[in-house]
């Protein structure tokens, strides 16, 4: 019996060296997951962007050059080996836009705010104080009665100097009648926006992004469609007063929020106050929120 019981157990171990079992240490599963997470995000980014369309082409043209292998295209394959290194680099050129988005989503991640130290964050005086929140509803409002076109962004924490240079320095405090002033139709500075940074107008007559989306509204114009654009390529906040119908809208974070009433507009501003609505003053009757989408 024990020669058999010896036999069988040979047997099994035999049987399990063609098993191999790694040994996994807590640095390989952190490996892992880091990997997993970073495939994750590249996928989630090449499926919600224009990169997609993109890489698709690629997956044509790739599969073009594999049949061209199996069938032995030698032609081909010889082009193809030696533009390798141009379409590479038209490869960069073609994701350009996508991969400076990306790098900008990524340095508005909340991890590397706290790892890097950002002056411009953490001063308290940078962001958008009450009296500012104020006069821009006053003024959005008396705008809106009079259909008086507007385009109003607010810096946040993306720094917007190269649109600010594209316009007129200002540099004042922002108040309801020189805001008003500067959008007056047949005026010198009313067309273009205005740049709000730490609390003062910085610029007017400023140009903007247009959005490259395809499923917006046909009934927006040209304003719609920059303060979409601008928040599509950084975190700041632009309110839109439509010069056609009067609407007040709001664009942040490449939504467009139409048709806002008086207390949607402030609650919409607290969001870049970094606090909640009712955490401070309300100098207007609160209103039924309006406003949807788009």
């Amino acid at each position: 019996m024990a020669g058999i019981a010896t036999s069988i157990w040979a047997s099994i171990r035999s049987y399990l060296d063609w098993f191999y079992f790694p040994k996994i240490s807590w640095t390989d599963i952190l490996d892992i997951i880091i990997i997993a997470y970073l495939i994750y995000h590249i996928l989630l980014w090449l499926k919600t962007s224009r990169a997609w369309t993109l890489l698709r082409g690629i997956g044509i043209i790739a599969l073009f050059l594999g049949l061209a292998a199996l069938l032995r295209l030698n032609t081909i394959l010889w082009i193809s080996k030696n533009l390798i290194n141009v379409f590479l680099l038209a490869i960069i050129i073609l994701f350009q836009p996508e991969l400076r988005n990306a790098l900008d989503e990524l340095g508005r991640k909340n991890i590397l705010r706290n790892i890097i130290n950002n002056s411009a964050i953490k001063d308290p005086d940078k962001k958008l104080t009450d009296r500012t929140v104020f006069e821009l509803v006053k003024t959005v409002t008396e705008l809106s009665k009079t259909k008086t076109g507007a385009l109003i962004v607010i810096e946040h924490d993306t720094p917007l100097g190269e649109y600010i240079n594209t316009g007129i320095l200002i540099d004042a405090e922002v108040t309801e009648q020189l805001l008003v002033n500067i959008f007056e139709k047949n005026t010198p500075l009313h067309d273009g926006a205005v740049i709000i940074r730490n609390n003062r107008v910085i610029a007017a007559t400023c140009y903007l992004p247009l959005t490259s989306r395809t499923d917006v509204n046909k009934e927006l114009g040209t304003r719609h469609r920059a303060g979409l654009g601008i928040s599509e390529a950084t975190d700041s906040m632009t309110i839109i007063v439509s010069e056609e119908t009067g609407g007040i809208s709001i664009a942040h974070g490449g939504v467009l929020y139409r048709d806002l009433r008086e207390a949607a507009i402030r609650e919409k501003l607290a969001d870049i106050q970094d606090k909640k609505p009712d955490d401070k003053p309300v100098r207007a009757k609160r209103a039924k929120k309006g406003g949807h989408k788009a």
